[in-house]
């Protein structure tokens, strides 16, 4: 009898997670530069779409968080999946889930307000790592105790919900159904219930009632890791990858209709935005997953799999090593001698350089921070 499930590492999973790490820790600096020194269209056109909009809408940018989160999601079934499937009770799984939960919302209030701040009422405690953490914890809870069918029911009912309460529920001054910056229910909730200060003093993109449907981001990853994680001679890997463009596809399709009554918003985490999201980041896993996992395209990953490997590191090093200063102080002298928009655009990939040496060497040494 063959065994329905296969639990090896997939090559593709680290070296996507490096390549959406890569977009933040110097990547969009790269095409910003470039359009600043050069004024071509093309480099003006993906400079524009590495950066966010003001409020409504999305572009490329919007994409890394919700992807990494996806990603999260579709490493569960192998990860958590497999020891289930060894006989590992759910209940001492959830210990380390919480775990991870916790150790995440903790590193993500050091990233914002440093080691040993002691103004409380001064500190931001909503972060990207919480939001991650906060999500994958709920999300992971949700795969370890129930079925594929209630996955997916719950999956609908939270979108649902936080559409009907960000529509329906009156914000006192504002009413109901209004969804500016102000005047949304996420942001009103957040304001009376999150200690210390938000991010844009009346909002948090990362607030508290808006990382409910982040859940679901992460329940989207889960569906696409359990396709993976089927053995592949139930449900061969060409077919996998139509199964997931058509998945990504479906999604944009509802998120593109859902925008009409609920829009796109990164700073809300809209039912809509949660769609767009996931469709895109559906259909990334699926070209990765053929050109690397399929097609066998492997000698190109080293680069990204690097970073992807220690994702979290990648994201939190910056905050206590300056890669600049290392940067300048090693080529900025050579540097120098050349035009300032050669200087400028060199600045900028010797800090890459620099940071992803500094990956490799833990790399190398099998150093990996694991949460």
């Amino acid at each position: 009898m063959k065994d329905s499930s296969t639990s090896h590492r997939l090559l593709s999973l680290d070296t996507l997670r490096g390549f959406d790490m890569f977009w933040i820790s110097g990547g969009e600096e790269v095409f910003a530069v470039l359009a600043k020194v050069t004024g071509w269209s093309w480099a003006i056109l993906i400079a524009h779409q590495l950066t966010h909009p003001e409020w409504n809408g999305f572009r490329a940018y919007d994409l890394i968080f919700p992807t990494f989160l996806f990603m999260a999601g579709v490493s569960t079934p192998f990860s958590l999946g497999s020891r289930l499937d060894k006989g590992v009770p759910a209940s001492q799984l959830l210990r380390k889930v919480v775990q991870r939960g916790i150790i995440l919302v903790i590193l993500g209030i050091i990233y914002n307000n440093g080691i040993f701040q002691t103004e409380w009422e001064k500190m931001r405690y909503p972060s990207v790592l919480a939001r991650i953490g906060l999500a994958g914890m709920f999300a992971q809870i949700i795969y370890l105790y129930t079925g594929k069918k209630t996955r997916w029911i719950l999956f609908a009912v939270i979108l649902v919900t936080y559409y009907l309460f960000m529509k329906f529920y009156p914000v006192p001054g504002c009413g109901a159904g209004l969804l500016t910056m102000e005047c949304n229910p996420a942001s009103y909730i957040d304001r009376m219930v999150i200690p210390g200060r938000l991010h844009l003093t009346i909002h948090d993109p990362e607030g508290l009632v808006s990382t409910f449907p982040a859940i679901a981001t992460g329940l989207m990853g889960i569906f696409a890791g359990e396709l993976l994680r089927v053995n592949d001679e139930i449900i061969h890997r060409n077919n996998k990858v139509v199964y997931l463009v058509a998945a990504g596809i479906v999604s944009l399709l509802l998120c593109l209709v859902w925008d009409y009554f609920f829009p796109i918003n990164k700073n809300l985490w809209t039912s809509s935005f949660v769609l767009c999201a996931g469709g895109f980041s559906t259909l990334l896993l699926a070209l990765f997953y053929w050109f690397i996992d399929v097609l066998n395209f492997r000698k190109w990953t080293l680069f990204f799999v690097v970073i992807g490997m220690n994702s979290i590191v990648i994201y939190m090093i910056g905050r206590f090593i300056d890669f600049f200063y290392t940067a300048h102080a090693l080529f900025g002298g050579i540097l120098s001698y050349f035009p300032e928009p050669v200087e400028e655009m060199g600045a900028i990939i010797a800090f890459i350089m620099v940071q992803w040496a500094f990956m490799y060497l833990l790399f190398r040494n099998r150093l990996f921070l694991k949460v």
